[in-house]
């Protein structure tokens, strides 16, 4: 039987209906656009989003202190709505121009098809910022089309706010590491990262087995596993050191990461982690390459103090493997090298499915800060992003649109305005462009595909 709140299909109800639909039809088209925008509020109706079309790509050189030049691109349109990406820091912009002649045309809302089209000419590390760039403009596009931001086209946000970490300068002296560890507290910060290095203990006898005469590509190219370097109990001793001055400086209240431990071998690596126990870290990052899955594996067994890795991996296959072997603690994709804000997202929701956190890599302009910021509001075990740009006063003044300063008390407040949320300040960012290079030039020279390398089977 119905309820008495089931509405009843009767003859009164019935004409009530068609009523209404013979008043709707009589409408003139006028009135029924008016009708139906005032309906639907949201939609950007100075944009047709079926007949949208690719017409151009340009790009900026930044140059800034810490990891740069950074590269910022546009995507333009025929109706006018343009996005913007980045190509990762220490990378050309020839990344993204290669994939100009494979957009061109294209209709910028097939975001996920594109990116499997230009996926292949992507790969680890710089490799993959031109894809990753292409794909953080398309969904700032998509965002203006449809006047939404990026982070609810992506499931929506779990945090308001996104966690900031950074690292500050060194010194040979422990003491003096420590003191600057306590300023960067004090701007706010509830998590810091220290990089440590065998570097430190360059011309202290008995600190470090290392080989004579090794090339400058050994020390810096070369793969950890084959260049025989390892740390000394007295050298181990002395990194101790550091570390302690540091946590007498910010305490035991907040996490403290470490990376850059050096080219060292897999069992001084472990034997680093047990002596780092006491210091109770947040992780060792990225302490041999990230491919050789069986020895990390060994590596985050064998070590008390948790392990982290992933700022050059691009597929997310890469990744799966890690998570489902246990091989690291927890995963650090830089969304400028996974293959941008989806399939970042994608990997953070694939790492949860496997118990691993995930936290996130960045060195950039705040065009690409803004994308991370984007992904990491959506996405479930995000624990916080990296920040290179403390000590660069005009970084924030790059941008428009954002709440400033851009980073508060140790937060980047998500926006909830269209696409990306952020917008160029043009007088600014020309300050800075890499001399020799032109602000946004024609790029009519990356109009033609330069290969035939599209098709990888036949």
């Amino acid at each position: 039987m119905p309820s008495d709140k089931t509405p009843r299909l009767n003859r009164r109800n019935l004409l009530k209906s068609s009523l209404a639909a013979a008043a709707s039809a009589a409408l003139s088209p006028a009135a029924r656009a008016a009708q139906s925008e005032t309906a639907i509020k949201n939609v950007n109706t100075n944009s047709s989003p079926s007949t949208l079309k690719i017409t151009d790509m340009r790009y900026a050189v930044i140059e800034k202190p810490g990891p740069s030049p950074c590269v910022i691109i546009r995507i333009d349109t025929n109706q006018g709505v343009s996005g913007l990406g980045e190509v990762r820091d220490i990378a050309g912009p020839q990344y993204a121009m290669v994939l100009k002649s494979r957009l061109l045309g294209e209709n910028p809302l097939r975001i996920d098809y594109l990116f499997q089209k230009i996926q292949q000419f992507g790969g680890n590390a710089r490799q993959a910022g031109g894809v990753c760039a292409v794909e953080m403009a398309l969904w700032d596009i998509a965002g203006k089309v449809y006047n939404i931001p990026v982070y609810q086209m992506l499931g929506g946000k779990w945090r308001d706010s996104i966690r900031i970490y950074a690292d500050t300068t060194e010194s040979l002296d422990p003491a003096e590491y420590g003191r600057r560890a306590k300023e960067r507290k004090a701007m706010g910060l509830t998590w810091m990262k220290m990089d440590l290095g065998i570097n430190v203990l360059d011309g202290m006898p008995g600190t470090v087995m290392q080989p004579s005469g090794l090339s400058g590509w050994e020390q810096r190219v070369q793969p950890n596993l084959f260049i025989a370097t390892e740390v000394t109990d007295k050298g181990i001793d002395r990194l101790c050191e550091y570390v302690a001055a540091v946590r007498e400086n910010i305490g035991y209240d907040m996490p403290l990461s470490m990376d850059h431990l050096g080219h060292i071998g897999v069992k001084s690596v472990i034997r680093l982690g047990k002596a780092y126990e006491k210091f109770n870290l947040e992780w060792i990052e990225d302490v041999i390459p990230w491919y050789y899955t069986d020895l990390l594996k060994e590596i985050t067994q064998e070590s008390p103090t948790p392990t982290l890795t992933g700022e050059d991996i691009y597929r997310i296959e890469d990744f799966e493997k890690l998570c489902s072997e246990h091989a690291v603690d927890k995963i650090h994709p830089d969304l400028a090298t996974s293959g941008g804000i989806l399939q970042t997202h994608r990997i953070g929701d694939m790492a949860f499915k496997y118990g691993v956190p995930m936290a996130m890599h960045f060195a950039g302009t705040p065009v690409s800060c803004m994308a991370s910021v984007h992904c990491a509001a959506a996405t479930r075990n995000f624990l916080a992003l990296e920040n290179h740009s403390l000590d660069v006063p005009w970084w924030q003044d790059l941008a428009t649109g954002l709440d400033k300063p851009i980073i508060n008390k140790g937060y980047i407040n998500v926006p909830d305005t269209a696409g990306l949320g952020v917008a160029l300040n043009d007088d600014e960012l020309k300050k800075h462009v890499r001399r020799g290079t032109e602000y946004f030039a024609p790029t009519p020279e990356w109009n033609q595909a330069q290969s035939w390398d599209d098709a990888l089977f036949s």
